[in-house]
Parts: structure tokens; sequence; C-alpha cells
């Protein structure tokens, strides 16, 4: 087994479903809180298991596979046992391919049709990332899910620039799909887990072009993949494109299927998402945020640095009943933010992410009663 999908019920577009994967089950819509390095930063792995609403906690949580290949190695996470066992969480994850990092490093790159060459930001070091050396990095790390390899076209882009690396985003989801399928047995936990594998997501791209995102999402759902992301988004567009693009792409991804919405957003965005029918969507802009001092809140969103909030007694969100609510308030994170205190990045951080998880909670509870 790698995944199954049940598709619970539907409320207009929205979707309510399960999705059962080697390490556990993850009910949707859900938001993946991002753990970079293998660690969601800031917060403790059994803080993530308890946060949010009704002491559930995260069901599923993203790693990256351009940081880990880095640093530490994917080999040493593989001798470890793989990501779960190496950072000590035991439900689901999910690995992006490395092609948005390396997408980012726009100056230190270069495409091939073979893959892409590319030099470390941290040491200036040179590395190769093809379809099957992500796939290898990916099965050694060893998460519930893994992506095909893609490129990721900037923002904005002609059609006809669109149009090229589509091509070679299909040409490599292709040969991540064949390196998967002959090689998925070597996942650390193979054996440990009753003969069980990852899952392979494709990655629909096309720009802010909508019959290339047509024709991608057509040519991937050919390939017959477990599952599909909607990639490329919330690079720089304007928001209504943003929506335009993946109410678009979903027509044409199949119902019986998880449907990904990469690196998106704020929590209105989220919620707005999985309305249209998303099952699953991650951001850093949580953790990212908090540690800036932006806190996000029933009324809104809250810079907690500001001088207003030097004897405010009140806690973050009256509303909210997270563990940082509970106990402590404005004031005093304003107090650690001013201070500079490492606290303070940690319980802004775990407000966020309560914030984000308790909205998909009330989702999937809206989802379960309505008619």
């Amino acid at each position: 087994m790698s995944l199954s999908f049940e598709l619970l019920k539907e409320s207009g577009p929205a979707r309510r479903a399960t999705l059962t994967l080697p390490h556990g089950k993850v009910e949707t819509p859900v938001f993946m809180p991002v753990g970079t390095a293998a660690s969601v930063k800031a917060v403790p792995q059994d803080v993530m298991e308890t946060n949010g609403a009704e002491g559930k906690g995260a069901a599923i949580i993203l790693a990256n596979t351009y940081h880990l290949y880095l640093r530490p190695g994917h080999e040493l996470i593989r001798r470890a046992g793989g990501v779960h066992k190496f950072m000590s969480w035991n439900r689901s994850m999910l690995t992006d391919s490395g092609g948005f990092q390396v997408f980012s490093l726009s100056e230190l790159r270069k495409v091939t049709p073979d893959g892409v060459e590319f030099r470390s930001h941290h040491d200036g070091s040179k590395h190769f990332f093809s379809p099957e050396h992500s796939m290898e990095v990916q099965i050694a790390l060893g998460a519930d899910i893994m992506m095909a390899f893609d490129e990721c076209v900037e923002t904005p882009a002609t059609w006809e620039r669109t149009k090229e690396s589509m091509g070679l985003t299909h040409a490599w989801a292709q040969r991540s799909l064949d390196y998967w399928k002959e090689h998925r047995h070597e996942v650390p936990w193979h054996n440990e887990l009753d003969g069980s594998h990852q899952a392979l997501f494709g990655i629909v791209q096309g720009g802010m072009f909508k019959d290339l995102r047509t024709e991608s999402a057509e040519r991937l759902v050919e390939m017959d993949f477990p599952g599909y992301a909607i990639g490329g988004l919330a690079v720089g567009e304007a928001r209504e494109v943003t929506r335009e693009m993946i109410a678009h792409t979903l027509e044409y991804l199949p119902k019986d299927k998880p449907r990904y919405v990469m690196g998106v957003g704020y929590p209105d965005e989220i919620v707005e998402y999985a309305r249209m029918g998303v099952d699953m969507m991650d951001c850093v802009l949580p953790t990212r945020a908090g540690r800036h001092g932006l806190l996000f809140t029933s009324q809104g969103r809250l810079n907690i640095k500001n001088k207003q909030y030097a004897e405010d007694q009140n806690p973050p969100d009256p509303a909210c009943s997270c563990m940082v609510c509970r106990r402590y308030t404005r004031a005093y994170l304003r107090h650690l933010m001013h201070s500079a205190e490492p606290l303070a990045l940690t319980l802004a951080s775990e407000h966020n992410l309560a914030f984000y998880l308790d909205q998909m909670q009330a989702l999937r509870n809206e989802f379960d009663q309505a008619e």
C-alpha cells in the first residue's frame, strides 16, 4: 500500500476525504506545515502533534529535498532509517522534488534536457539534479508522498517560454514515474511497514495560461499518478490570477485522487481554495510571519511588535484556544519580540500554526454537517 483516497462527501465543489498513507490517515481538506530542514522552524515535534483544534496537531508535514540533500545528506538520513526516524516524527510526511528551490537559484543554475546543474547556496559546490536523482534522494528520505521533478517557470513569462518549460516538466514527470516504479521498494521502511512504499504526485505546470494548464493536466493524468499537484503559482502573480488558474486546472484533474496546491497561502486563501475543491495545501507563511511578529487571529492580522500592545493583557486571539492563547498575553509576546528572545519565535509560530490547523478543522466539520 502506498496511498488510498476515500472521497467521503462533496458539498458543491468542496470535498471531504480521507487520505490513508503508510504512516497514518490524513483527513482532508488539510493544511501541511512546512518543515524545510526536517524541522518546522522554532516548533518542537511534540507540539506539532498536539497543536490546534482538539489537540489533534498536524497529521502531515513537509520536508525539503534540496535542503536535506545538501545538509546533512540523503544517504545519512537513509542510514538513520529515513526522515521519520531521523526527526522523530511518526505521522505522515511529504517531500517536494527540489525543483522549486533549484528554480529560485536563478544565478546559480543551468537547465538542460537531462536535468539542472546548480551551485549550493551554502558553499558554492556544484551539484546536478536529474529526475532520477531527485527520485533517488526522495526515496532515501522516505516521506509518504514524493513529488515528480519539475521546472517552475518564472513570472511573468511568455507563452512560448512557458510552453517550452512545460514540455520539460512533462518529460521529467515520465522519467520520475519510471524511476519510482522501478525503485520504490528501496524506501528505508519498506519491510518494516509490510511492503508499503511511497506515493508519487505529478505536478501540473503551464504558468498563467489556461490552454497550457489544460494540456499539462491532461498529459499528467494520462501518466496515471497516484495524486496531482498544481505548481507554479503564488510566485508573484495577482491573487485573482492564482484563483483563476486553480479553478481552471481542477476541472481537468480526476475526482478520485488527491489534489494539492503547492505553496499557498494566507488563511483566507486556504479556506477559499478548500471550498473550490483543493484537498491539500502547504505554506511557510505561518512560521515565517510568526518569526517577524505577525500573528493571524480571528480579528485579523496583528503585528505584536506595535506599541499599542505594550500593556495589553489580553491573549493574542481571545477566540483561540491554542496553548499560547490560553497562557500568554499580547504584552508578554511583545516584550519577548523586542527583547529578541528565542521564545518569541516559538510562541508566535505555534499560535499561527494552530490558527491554520483550526481553520481546516472547522472547514472539515462544516463539510461533514452540510446537507
